[in-house]
């Protein structure tokens, strides 16, 4: 049986060194769920974070809870957490799980006074913040998409379980007066696609490695029943957002069916001449990751069942260009929401993402064999190329332009990307802003972005990355892991803007992921020139890095890497690639 890396274990690996980590007995306790390859594991809290201050009577033996456990009520009664309310308190508990994850709680109860249900208060949160706090408008914390705040009933000596979220934290109120509730297991419930990381990196960088990691995780929390923009808010397929992850599936899943459920589900709900979650751009993304996803699997017979909508969508698309080729899209015109109040840096990202798909659906074409639309898409392209738009010094804006050729790469680079670092990101697009900056040769630049804004978070205890994040919210900010200090601002509940403020802010997102994608094609330098990666190009790029290795899987098996600089700073590469793939060394 083919070892697999479970999630819950990686961020654990990646400290200790290893990828290999052998799992506790407690992850073997797995049952069927959803489908063939989703499990469920049931994970004790790693550490009680708070509990109800001054009130030693109404809370004892809460460490027991730490305990893994088995989820069974027993007639023993023996080593009880037990809870006490009275007229004055009502005892409360607040758990860390150690990690994000995605799934709700199981809680396991005793033989306590009474023997009626009891009612709790469950509050789940990604952040210590968020699980202590109340809906209500000032931190907006929210039940959108998923519940995360609600009362219930727990069963004398018997178990319920409740929720369906993405969480770290978890914090239960006792709600009844004068009662008393023995608690034999409160445990998370972690739902997952069980499935084999097969792609890797290492190298000379911890941190590096570990926001490799993270990027990882994070989308694999999000291949849920589809391709889920966040596992606690939008747990919706955006096609747009959904790029970045593709990206982060091939270099780390390979071919997975969440991916192709997930473009089908767009198109079938999108008829034309709509947009696909009504943004003209998200349209465009569906056909970039169709010429991406193709490229890496190689399945003609899936790119063909694409092929009416595509072309009808090429042609619509190429009715938006007016005479001096420009672009004059409807819909929402939308990017990302950092650069949303930039007009002229939108309006250059739109010229840059119509050039972007008309490009892969013209190569697209020329696979499907539908030599007019692919000679109606080259031409569009060479009428937009006609117009270069103004990017406003927009991030966003200036990185497309720099990846179709609207300007040249080095000089956005000089003019927008590199300027004050990594400030001005954001989590969606700073994998295009990565992408333009190798295309500039400015690896060391990416390299030294990663670190400080993709760093930042996990700094700030992050085990999944956000939604949203800027490096100007950093100053005196707290931890999520940990309750803000008198003073301190809570990174969570005090930032995020549109329509992520405060606790409605997912911290599990996938489209935040570039980071992992770009690492295995720039610094292990896979880039995949013929589709199911038939040839593989191999340029490391190793920057300040001492050496780098891994592997990138593909429909003939694994290409495995290693890079080591030597003292002259001569880069030694070997490589392993299987039967069936041209590797081609630059």
């Amino acid at each position: 049986m083919k070892k697999r890396l479970l999630p819950a274990l990686l961020l654990c690996a990646i400290a200790c060194g290893t990828a290999n980590a052998q799992l506790p007995p407690v992850f073997n306790q797995t049952r069927q769920a959803q489908s063939t390859e989703t499990v469920i594991r049931y994970l004790s809290p790693v550490k009680i974070l708070w509990q109800t201050e001054n009130a030693p009577a109404n809370i004892k033996n809460e460490q027991r809870l730490l305990k893994p456990g088995n989820g069974q009520a027993d007639l023993s009664n023996k080593d009880m957490c037990v809870l006490k309310s009275d007229a004055k308190i009502k005892p409360a508990l607040l758990f860390d799980f150690g990690r994000e994850l995605h799934g709700g709680l199981q809680i396991v109860t005793g033989m306590f006074p009474g023997e009626k249900p009891i009612k709790l208060r469950v509050r789940f949160g990604e952040s210590a913040s968020e699980a202590m706090s109340d809906i209500e408008p000032k931190q907006n914390a929210t039940n959108d998409h998923a519940m995360r705040d609600m009362i219930v009933e727990v069963p004398w000596l018997g178990k319920l379980e409740v929720g369906n979220t993405g969480f770290r934290f978890v914090r239960i109120d006792l709600l009844d007066e004068n009662v008393e509730l023995q608690l034999k297991e409160v445990r998370a419930i972690f739902v997952f696609r069980d499935i084999p990381y097969l792609g890797s990196f290492n190298s000379s960088d911890t941190l590096l490695n570990k926001i490799w990691m993270t990027g990882a995780y994070t989308v694999h929390l999000n291949m849920q029943d589809y391709l889920w923009d966040g596992i606690k808010r939008d747990r919706l397929v955006w096609v747009g957002d959904m790029h970045p992850e593709t990206s982060t599936i091939s270099a780390v899943f390979g071919n997975n069916e969440v991916v192709p459920k997930s473009l089908d589900l767009s198109r079938d709900i999108t008829p034309l001449p709509g947009w696909m979650n009504g943004i003209s751009t998200y349209s465009m993304w569906w056909i970039i990751i169709h010429r991406d996803w193709y490229y890496h699997n190689g399945d003609l017979k899936y790119l063909q069942q694409q092929k009416d909508y595509l072309v009808k969508l090429l042609d619509y698309i190429i009715t938006k260009i007016d005479k001096d080729g420009k672009e004059q899209l409807d819909g929402t015109r939308f990017l990302d929401w950092p650069s949303s109040e930039n007009k002229k840096g939108v309006d250059a990202g739109l010229q840059a993402m119509m050039v972007w798909s008309l490009t892969a659906g013209a190569e697209l074409c020329k696979i499907l064999n539908e030599p007019a639309t692919q000679k109606n898409c080259e031409a569009a392209v060479g009428r937009l190329k006609k117009y270069i738009p103004d990017h406003n010094h927009s991030k966003q804006g200036a990185a497309l332009m720099a990846l179709t050729d609207l300007m040249p790469a080095a000089k956005a680079n000089e003019e927008v990307l590199a300027v004050n670092g990594a400030h001005n990101f954001s989590t969606f697009y700073g994998y295009y802003m990565l992408q333009a900056k190798a295309k500039a040769g400015d690896y060391q630049g990416a390299l030294d972005a990663i670190r400080e804004y993709w760093g930042a978070m996990l700094n700030l205890g992050a085990t999944s990355f956000w939604e949203d994040f800027n490096l100007d919210w950093l100053p005196n900010a707290s931890r999520i892991d940990e309750l803000p200090k008198p003073g301190q601002k809570d990174i969570h509940g005090d930032y995020g803007a549109y329509c992520y403020i405060g606790f409605r802010h997912s911290l599990s997102h996938g489209w935040a992921s570039g980071p992992t994608p770009w690492l295995t094609e720039h610094v292990l330098g896979i880039k995949v020139l013929a589709p199911g990666c038939k040839v593989i190009a191999i340029q490391p790029r190793l920057g300040d890095l001492q050496f780098a290795e891994g592997s990138f899987p593909t429909p003939y098996g694994l290409v495995k890497v290693k890079h080591v600089k030597q003292p002259n700073g001569k880069v030694v590469t070997t490589v392993d690639a299987p039967k069936g793939i041209k590797v081609i060394r630059m």
